[in-house]
């Protein structure tokens, strides 16, 4: 016999209106639907089609945002973020075989060591002077 889990906090389980949705991803995306087709049909007159497709995406993506995003999932969005900047910023862009990148962080490890090393008998040399 199948035994299905039952949450104990029944605020986050929302209810299902119609085709699926919640009433809140309903009321969106109709005001999505609203602003956006007649942007489209007005800029269709004016420019090329295509722009005019650019026209529709740019004027509904802020609302479609605002009716997916929830107010307690925040730390959803932040490490979205957080991982494209990691990947950004500390990420290699070319990668390196594993024995390449083992023999650069020996190289830099003993560098490291080497020059401090090197600092302490500066200032001991330093010291004996004085």
């Amino acid at each position: 016999m199948a035994y299905v889990p039952i949450p104990k906090d029944l605020n986050k389980v929302k209810t299902k209106v119609a085709f699926n949705l919640t009433k809140r991803q309903l009321i969106g995306f109709t005001l999505a639907g609203l602003v956006g087709i007649p942007v489209y049909l007005f800029m269709r007159k004016f420019v090329l089609n295509d722009i005019a497709v650019i026209f529709l995406i740019v004027s509904t993506l802020p609302i479609f945002f605002i009716t997916l995003f929830e107010k307690g999932r925040t730390d959803i969005l932040r490490n979205t973020f957080k991982n494209i900047y990691l990947h950004k910023f500390y990420q290699p862009q070319k990668r390196v075989r594993k024995e390449v990148y083992l023999e650069q962080e020996k190289k830099n490890s003993a560098n490291k060591t080497h020059a401090k090393r090197k600092g302490i008998e500066k200032s001991k040399a330093g010291l004996k002077e004085k």
